[in-house]
């Protein structure tokens, strides 16, 4: 404690030093800019750049989309990606630490957003009622935020006993409580019913489990109990027509060809003729042609695939590779378990999006609707990736300056 505390007040000497002057007090050894990670930053950036030219893509010759303006959605996606930086810089600036007062207000708004989503206020998108309509024709998807404060609560309440030093790791009650606290949002979202979002949520639980270092009988019982789950699910007939069809299609694409095997299809055909190198920019055949439903979307990769090639698309998988490499990185050398926690639930949020929204193109995992992170279209989704961005560099901003490497 002792150490911690001398670095901070080194840290806040170094950024507010007069003599140093405005650049130097920014680029100073302990200031917020030398200590984040911009390996991290830089990659997130041009994932979301990349986005923007494969939004553009999709979009300019959808006249029934783009309201006649071929660059609608090319600057609504770079309007949210500045909106997204500027979320990343707040809380960059209020700090995990400080936010981590704040979760329990934070997980009771995403609650009543969520609830909202159920009332007369949510919309329907695609047969999944998870929109909330607000002012101004926008729309909000409350199921992104969950995503953030369900991995703050959980590291919230795993981590406080073990970072106050009672106990070497959570117990069985800790364990209980903080799952009480993930099933809440979870069984609002399912009622949605928006089944993409809830897995993303059930693997940003196991990787927190995994984190907090919770006894391994937790992580299988909790494995357990979502494949029983699942199966109960589906024998009861709890999933709408939609979703099934969905699954239908994922193991046989050729059963509905011109019905709900169509996106998969279509998906693999774009996919397949970019070979090597593409077709080039702008002249897939498939995404000029607008054979691929919501390509600018959960499709987005089928765009990557076509015109970029093998060579194009494989640098978006590389760029998501690197952003889960420095996530880890940030993971490891945390010195506190809750910073531990929420970038392990990040990490596992990231991960298993990424996989099923590249999969569903391939046609290896069922259509989902997910976006691919930084690179779909989504005011919303963008936003919360940017906030977990944010909380992965101030967990980085805010090791002691002796484990800075």
């Amino acid at each position: 404690m002792t150490t911690t505390g001398r670095t901070s007040r080194a840290f806040s000497i170094r950024r507010y030093t007069p003599e140093l002057g405005t650049w130097g007090r920014l680029t100073a050894r302990g200031s917020v800019l030398r200590r984040l990670d911009w390996v991290l930053l830089l990659s997130c950036l041009l994932l979301s750049l990349i986005g923007s030219v494969l939004v553009f893509s999709a979009t300019r010759n959808r006249t029934e989309l783009n309201h006649g303006d071929e660059y609608y959605f090319f600057l609504h996606h770079l309007l949210n990606v500045g909106i997204g930086l500027a979320l990343a810089g707040g809380t960059i600036w209020l700090g995990h630490r400080t936010l981590r007062g704040a979760i329990p207000v934070l997980y009771v708004l995403s609650l009543v957003l969520s609830v909202l989503v159920l009332t007369p206020l949510g919309a329907t998108i695609n047969g999944s009622r998870s929109w909330l309509a607000i002012p101004g024709g926008f729309s909000l998807q409350p199921a992104e935020f969950a995503k953030i404060t369900i991995a703050l609560a959980m590291a919230m309440v795993l981590a406080s006993r073990v970072d106050a030093g009672d106990r070497p790791h959570p117990d069985h009650r800790t364990v209980v409580q903080a799952l009480a606290l993930a099933a809440v949002p979870i069984v609002i979202i399912m009622l949605m019913p928006d089944l993409g979002s809830v897995m993303v949520l059930g693997a940003v639980i196991l990787g927190v489990l995994l984190a907090s270092g919770a006894s391994n009988r937790w992580i299988l019982g909790l494995v357990g109990t979502g494949v029983v789950g699942c199966v109960a699910i589906w024998q009861l007939g709890l999933l709408d027509d939609y979703q099934i069809a969905r699954f239908a299609a994922f193991a046989n694409p050729s059963l509905d060809p011109a019905g709900v095997g169509y996106n998969t299809n279509q998906a693999r055909i774009a996919i397949g003729g970019g070979g090597l190198t593409g077709s080039g920019l702008f002249h897939g055949s498939q995404t000029t042609g607008q054979f691929v439903p919501e390509q600018q979307t959960d499709f987005i990769f089928t765009v990557a695939g076509e015109e970029l090639g093998f060579l194009g698309a494989g640098l978006i998988i590389l760029l998501l590779g690197v952003v889960m490499w420095r996530a880890c990185r940030i993971a490891r050398e945390s010195t506190e378990l809750y910073g531990t926690i929420v970038a392990a639930g990040i990490i596992a949020w990231f991960a298993f999006q990424s996989f099923e929204n590249i999969g569903m193109t391939l046609g290896i995992m069922p259509v989902t609707g997910l976006p691919l992170p930084f690179v779909s279209y989504g005011g919303t989704s963008m936003f919360a990736v940017w906030i977990a961005i944010g909380l992965l560099q101030s967990i980085r901003v805010g090791r002691p300056l002796s484990a800075s490497r």
